[in-house]
């Protein structure tokens, strides 16, 4: 029997069933807010597409054959997964439950999101959190993951979005190390300083800088180059030069008079700056405990939060 057959006789299933488990068509017909006869049509078209009888009728009872017991036993069970089914959705519906898998870069994810992390579960006791930090453009649906966090300057189609907060990159030095060196007026006068770089790629010690109508990009040096932000921003206290850090790494040392900014009239331009966004799957049917993490983070995070 075709897939399409089958699915027609789902209702005539459900109508067998019922009236196996209540003994008669207009217990069952009640049951289902149907005529009797109408519940005996369905019985009958049933029968008739598996060829056999189900029900041994007289003038005042009816019983299973033992083709209905065996077909009564697979029916109820059909009508109970569909129970099941349909109580899935009542739960994820009555409010966030379930695991969440959030991915995002190494140092968003341990510097911005995992602070709010706390607050999230005791707001929410139904979710469980996988925080993912992985600095790859981690694929949503290939890789099973809820939501992800890209920082950029558009985001990528086919996936819906929330953006919840600008990222930008700023040089800071420690006020020795500028004391010492002097404070570099221009970009141009970076490659005389010792710079703190990312080092993964040839091309990451070459820096452009915009302000205004004027872009400059020049290649900086320095002995030490390491791709983590936070091992720069504690190399950059140290006084060993000048780094590019992300903003949110940055911002507590310069309010603490740890670190200095660098040219700050000028814009940093490379990857990893301009918005964090939150990235899903595009679903009319969210559930509720993703609108719940993402609700709660663009809250936190959005320009109209508390700092």
């Amino acid at each position: 029997m075709g897939s399409n057959a089958l699915l027609s006789l789902l209702p005539e299933m459900v109508a067998f069933a019922h009236v196996a488990e209540h003994g008669s068509f207009s217990a069952a017909a009640h049951v289902l807010g149907m005529t009797p006869s109408a519940v005996s049509r369905q019985v009958a078209r049933l029968e008739a597409a598996l060829g056999a009888r189900l029900l041994a009728r007289t003038t005042r009872q009816q019983r299973l054959t033992e083709a209905g017991r065996e077909a009564f036993a697979r029916c109820r069970e059909l009508v109970a997964a569909a129970q099941a089914t349909l109580a899935v959705g009542e739960r994820f519906a009555a409010g966030p439950a379930g695991v969440v898998r959030l991915s995002a870069p190494t140092a968003f994810a341990y510097q911005v999101l995992h602070p709010l992390m706390r607050e999230l579960l005791a707001a929410q006791p139904g979710l469980e959190l996988r925080l993912i930090a992985d600095d790859r453009d981690i694929d949503p649906v290939r890789e099973d993951v809820d939501l992800v966090v890209r920082i950029t300057r558009q985001p990528p189609e086919g996936l819906a979005g929330r953006p919840l907060m600008p990222v930008r990159h700023l040089l800071c030095a420690a006020p020795t190390y500028l004391a010492e060196a002097g404070l570099p007026a221009h970009p141009q006068e970076l490659p005389g300083h010792s710079c703190l770089w990312l080092g993964e790629h040839p091309r990451d010690h070459h820096w452009r800088l915009r302000r205004g109508d004027e872009q400059v990009e020049v290649a900086v040096h320095g002995r030490y180059a390491v791709n983590h932000s936070g091992a720069r921003l504690d190399a950059a206290r140290r006084g060993l030069g000048i780094a590019c850090l992300p903003d949110f790494s940055a911002r507590a040392a310069l309010a603490a008079g740890e670190l200095q900014q660098v040219l700050g009239d000028w814009e940093f331009l490379g990857t990893y700056t301009g918005q964090a966004w939150l990235l899903y799957p595009p679903d009319r049917h969210l559930p509720p405990k993703c609108r719940a993490v993402i609700d709660h983070l663009a809250a936190r995070l959005g320009p109209t939060s508390a700092p």
